[in-house]
């Protein structure tokens, strides 16, 4: 069993209810890719499909963030760390939020050096979403989410 497995298989998941689903990801690599599979999951559970590709690239962006950028200053251990991954199923929007604890907030006010390998993630998801923005909820907790089409027309 590869250690993104191991750790998939220890986290606590909640599964897929009529409109969300909630994962804690560890403050790791191995975060990143378990927010792939459950997404990934949770997307053929609800007949999300024509989603997949979109929302699995703004959810890697939004677990990359806040594993590299998310955790509190005065925490150094990845167990300590509390990264959440939350999927929303709404009528027209699927909703991916990602909670952590990092002071910074997400910006993207200069577009990246062409031979950057850092500083893409946030334009990504804008390009991909309809909508996209944080939200503060106490000093410790931030919030990034971005709302993808799920080609459903509103009644």
């Amino acid at each position: 069993m590869l250690p993104a497995q191991r750790a998939a298989a220890l986290a606590p998941v909640s599964r897929p209810t009529g409109r969300s689903a909630t994962l804690r990801l560890p403050g790791s690599s191995e975060g990143c890719a378990q927010a792939r599979e459950f997404t990934e999951r949770v997307l053929g559970d609800w007949g999300l499909g024509q989603c997949r590709d979109d929302a699995l690239t703004v959810v890697s962006e939004l677990a990359a963030n806040a594993v590299l950028h998310g955790r509190r200053c005065d925490t150094l251990d990845d167990a300590e760390s509390e990264v959440w991954l939350r999927l929303t199923r709404r009528t027209a929007h699927l909703v991916c939020a990602v909670t952590d604890q990092g002071d910074g907030l997400p910006h993207t006010t200069q577009a990246p050096n062409a031979l950057s390998e850092h500083g893409r993630g946030l334009f990504i998801v804008e390009a991909l979403a309809q909508h996209w923005g944080w939200t503060r909820h106490t000093p410790r907790y931030k919030t990034v989410w971005a709302m993808l089409p799920t080609g459903a027309r509103l009644a």
